[in-house]
């Protein structure tokens, strides 16, 4: 069943799956942002001086898209006040002070009659905070939900495809059964019959030990899938697995798909099977500035400082610190700043590492277009991109890039493609706004005559 997509690239993967996982011992206070999905962040529900559990839910918002919040420690709020995000800002967040003790406030286990029943899975799922952790971050009982009737194919996303990251094929390593009771989980709550589970052919072993678990009676098949960047996006992926092309613009549910992430399968299994809410996550921490590289299991809150001291310090100092892997992730903005549950990977890297190019020239050579993913054309996207030519941005579909990198990845003048689109589609929706403002300004006005 397995497709390859047009483009893609090969790069250095870096990877150290063999490397096993470091249970990293929480700090004296953790940081737990409000904001953790897409959508309205959540109001605390906790103040200053109260007593909390782990797993106490401290964050709430009614809203459709939004996801509870826990607290990944037990102990004392010392404060709630903006805090430094690790996607940029100041966000309101609860501070905890760890008394040490672990003293657990977990749900109760859904029953056997419970865990056949979509709605009361879809129940769980929501209370205890699960969204994307392949980085979307987006509710996970919603999306699930907003495809009930529509979708007839789920995917599992088991590629992991960005260089450093292992957290994915760890998991699978160490919890197969229970990935797999997971993935059955969202297969009931979506209301399909059979889930295909993509992973990339570099994780054989991974592959071959779900196989021996005999997945078709949880009602999965094993997709072994070529290795290329970007295989885990979503299109990609439901491309490999299903042969269903997502339009431009458009979104998997549009040909009946629905794509999860394998750590949001194994957080579903752990909500659903041991009442656990979201408050850790393997998170692979590495980069040259590190002294080795770590697969860290790692409570939800814990600054990016404490975790390179646990994961051994600094051999060289960091110039970047990038959230993710290096094609797709996000440089972040203070050392200081919490991993929050998208947080897949933390990598230091030093300056050694940085092929920035001052004036960077064009030379036409047209190796971007080779390797986009979504058959655009980054040489003229970037040219309009350049004059500030909107309507040649839009006739040359900037706005359907999903910033995979590989452009950049392959360009020899090192132009900074990636970060142009990012930057036109911020343009066109600030754009958007100023238009919308003007039109609600005339309309008033008009309407004051």
């Amino acid at each position: 069943m397995s497709q390859t997509f047009i483009g893609g690239v090969h790069p250095d993967y870096m990877k150290a799956p063999q490397i096993p996982v470091t249970v990293i011992t929480p700090p004296a206070q953790v940081v737990i942002p409000m904001a953790q999905h897409i959508g309205a962040p959540c109001q605390p529900l906790v103040k200053k001086g109260d007593h909390v559990k782990m797993g106490q839910k401290i964050g709430e918002n009614p809203a459709p898209v939004s996801a509870p919040v826990h607290a990944s420690v037990s102990g004392t709020v010392v404060a709630v006040e903006p805090r430094p995000h690790p996607l940029g800002d100041m966000i309101m967040s609860v501070v905890i002070e760890n008394d040490y003790k672990d003293e657990p406030e977990f749900m109760e286990p859904l029953t056997e009659a419970e865990r056949r029943d979509p709605d009361a899975i879809l129940r769980r799922i929501r209370e205890a905070g699960v969204v994307g952790m392949g980085g979307a971050m987006f509710p996970t009982a919603f999306k699930i939900r907003g495809g009930i009737g529509k979708v007839d194919k789920l995917v599992i996303n088991g590629a992991e495809c960005e260089p450093y990251l292992n957290g994915d094929h760890l998991t699978m390593l160490n919890f197969p059964e229970q990935l797999l009771k997971g993935i059955e989980l969202v297969r009931i709550a979506s209301g399909v019959e059979k889930a295909y589970y993509g992973i990339e052919e570099n994780k054989q072993d991974a592959i071959d030990l779900l196989n021996s678990l005999d997945p078709a009676k949880y009602g999965i098949e094993i997709v072994p899938e070529k290795v290329k960047y970007p295989q885990g996006a979503e299109k990609m992926q439901v491309y490999a697995v299903t042969g269903r092309s997502v339009k431009p613009g458009g979104l998997p549910s549009g040909v009946g798909a629905n794509v999860v992430s394998t750590r949001t399968c194994y957080a579903i299994y752990q909500a659903c099977y041991e009442g656990k809410p979201v408050i850790e996550r393997i998170v692979s921490v590495g980069g040259s500035a590190l002294a080795a590289p770590v697969n860290a299991l790692t409570r939800v809150g814990t600054p990016f400082s404490y975790l390179a001291e646990q994961c051994g310090g600094f051999v060289k100092t960091p110039r970047k610190i990038v959230l993710g892997g290096p094609m797709m992730g996000i440089c972040a903005t203070s050392f200081d700043a919490p991993n929050i549950k998208g947080t897949a990977g933390v990598l230091f890297f030093t300056e050694d590492e940085d092929k920035h190019e001052e004036e960077p020239h064009c030379i036409r050579c047209g190796k971007c277009i080779q390797v986009c993913p979504m058959r655009l054309e980054p040489v003229f996207m970037y040219m309009y991109y350049s004059k500030g030519d909107f309507e040649n941005m839009e006739k040359y579909h900037v706005n359907d890039c999903f910033e995979c990198g590989s452009c950049a990845f392959n360009c020899p003048a090192r132009m900074p493609l990636t970060h142009a689109f990012k930057t036109a589609k911020l343009m066109f929706q600030a754009k958007a706004a100023k238009e919308k403002a003007a039109a609600e300004a005339a309309a008033a006005k008009e309407a004051k005559k």
